[in-house]
């Protein structure tokens, strides 16, 4: 082994640690779980009074589909949903569209209306399921749907659950499902805040998003600190909305990945639990509901392989073990063929018996915070607390969030870090097992795909169906009145936007609406 060797974020790893690597000040910087400023858990008792929610994000081509797998899963144990959307979704774009040719269903489920949607959740309990939905710029339509569906099925708002993403800036750096220019988005995301807490208070109106940042390259650091300058930027828009920041910040929630390094991924999710909780209160005069971090954890989908695919069940159940011992509210784990296609039944299956193998046999639920106290894991912490705080303060230097990723400043980083590491990789500094060292040189296994062809061609007919059976008349009417409002600069369009869906608008069509005012984003 090399006399010198650092974690993957680049912070040096000693060959033995002491109490001294570890000082700290227990009540300052440690305390009691569920007490400020919650490093060792946002609840009292953490897993022994109630387990991780165990989510599976499934999203495949048409909604009967996805809903048969959702069945499928959540009779195998799966205690939350979480909902992929094809591209044209998430983009804004119905799938009748020239624009969506060739991309309908292709990487999640294609919903055009409500409709979708009702057959999307048919058979599910929407007062008793949690549901997240991976939308971003077409979330408050999304969302709109999901009210919908509910009220249709006599089920009152108040008592619905879940999260949308409806991260954008995220988006203009990693991701590129942006469809409008940053303020009207953020104005958008802003109204959502407003009106989650005023009508579906059991509902996260956003899910501040690390994970895409960490897969398009970024180190744990960089994956810290890029979300919460995001996180701050959209506090700092609600309160400049006029909200308070006491009325809707308890219902933020984060979401990030989980890579290999075990322990550097413990002290990364124990770090950022200290350090949102202290931005808030010392920069909002937040109080302690609003302090906490609440956060979903995905798997690290780029860290899994082609090249012998089942080595990524064992890479999965590290990732499992970090997040859980890190103290994650809910976790999606991936199926060990999701480097090949979408994931195959039994993959999904597998990746959700991780969780429960880990939950129910492996102890990590026994205790809080079980690591607390190792002279590593706490030297780690502290060190990627300092480091993001370091990289935090250069985003605020360059006037925040929106204007650092305006200049081009997250790119960079987060492309130099991904450049760093494939240099890495290749270098065999960098070891991943089956690909640059212990391969075997067979071809990864064939997994037959749908017909994509033909799941377009359906959807289009029943974009078609729609259009011919629902009042156009209506429909008008409704987009001509959220055209207006949004014309006129109001902010409270949710109630509009959910009167388009009732009508059944489509995504697109209302989409459109707002493109008319807003424009369409395109980088310089």
């Amino acid at each position: 082994m090399a006399d010198s060797v650092t974690s993957p974020a680049g912070i040096p790893v000693a060959p033995v640690y002491h109490p001294a690597d570890a000082a700290l000040d227990y009540a300052r910087d440690l305390g009691e779980p569920g007490a400020f400023p919650f490093t060792r858990g946002v609840q009292p008792t953490m897993y022994r009074g109630r387990l991780w929610t165990m989510r599976q994000y499934a999203g495949f081509g048409t909604a009967q589909e996805t809903n048969a797998r959702f069945k499928h899963l959540l009779a195998a144990g799966q205690t939350g949903l979480s909902v992929a959307f094809d591209l044209p979704t998430q983009m804004g774009i119905d799938s009748d569209s020239p624009r969506a040719q060739g991309e309908v269903g292709r990487v999640g489920v294609a919903i055009d209306s409500v409709e979708d949607l009702a057959i999307l959740l048919d058979g599910i309990p929407l007062d008793k399921v949690s549901t997240s939905m991976t939308i971003n710029a077409t979330a408050s339509t999304l969302l709109a749907m999901y009210i919908v569906v509910a009220e249709e099925r006599g089920i009152d708002r108040a008592k619905l659950s879940g999260t949308i993403q409806n991260d954008i800036l995220k988006e203009y750096v990693a991701r590129g499902t942006y469809v409008y220019p940053p303020e009207p988005s953020l104005d958008l995301i802003a109204e959502t805040f407003r009106f989650c807490a005023a009508e579906v208070p059991n509902w996260n109106p956003i899910s501040i998003s690390g994970y895409h940042i960490r897969e398009a390259g970024a180190t744990a650091v960089q994956e810290l600190a890029f979300t919460f300058a995001d996180g701050l930027a959209y506090v700092q828009r609600a309160l400049d909305a006029g909200l308070a920041v006491d009325a809707f910040a308890p219902r933020l929630s984060f979401f990030f990945a989980c890579h290999n390094d075990l322990f550097e991924e413990v002290a990364k999710f124990r770090a950022a639990r200290r350090i949102w909780a202290r931005l808030m209160r010392e920069r909002f005069g937040a109080n302690d509901a609003s302090c906490k971090l609440r956060f979903h954890t995905q798997t690290g989908g780029v860290t899994l392989t082609a090249q012998q695919p089942l080595n990524n069940v064992v890479r999965v159940a590290v990732q499992t073990l970090a997040a859980t011992l890190g103290g994650t509210q809910s976790l999606h784990t991936n199926g060990y063929d999701e480097a090949l296609a979408l994931p195959t039944a039994e993959a999904a299956t597998l990746a959700l018996r991780t969780q429960q193998i880990v939950a129910h046999e492996s102890g990590v639920a026994s205790t809080v915070d079980p690591l607390a106290g190792s002279f590593y894991v706490e030297s780690l912490t502290n060190e990627v607390e300092r480091l993001t705080l370091d990289l935090l303060a250069k985003v605020e230097e360059r006037g925040g969030a929106a204007k650092a990723i305006e200049a081009g400043f997250l790119q960079e980083e987060i492309g130099r870090s991904a450049y760093e590491q494939q240099l890495a990789v290749e270098a065999g500094r960098t070891v991943i097992v089956g690909v640059n060292k212990y391969a075997d040189g067979a071809e990864p296994p064939v997994i037959p795909a749908p017909n994509y062809s033909q799941l377009e061609a359906e959807q289009k007919a029943r974009v078609a169906a729609l259009k011919a059976s629902r009042s156009n008349e209506s429909v008008r009417v409704a987009l001509e009145a959220l055209d207006y409002a949004v014309c006129r600069g109001e902010t409270q369009v949710m109630p509009l936007i959910i009167s388009a869906v009732r009508a059944r608008a489509t995504v697109g069509e209302i989409s459109d609406t707002f493109e008319r005012v807003w424009g369409r984003y395109r980088p310089a």
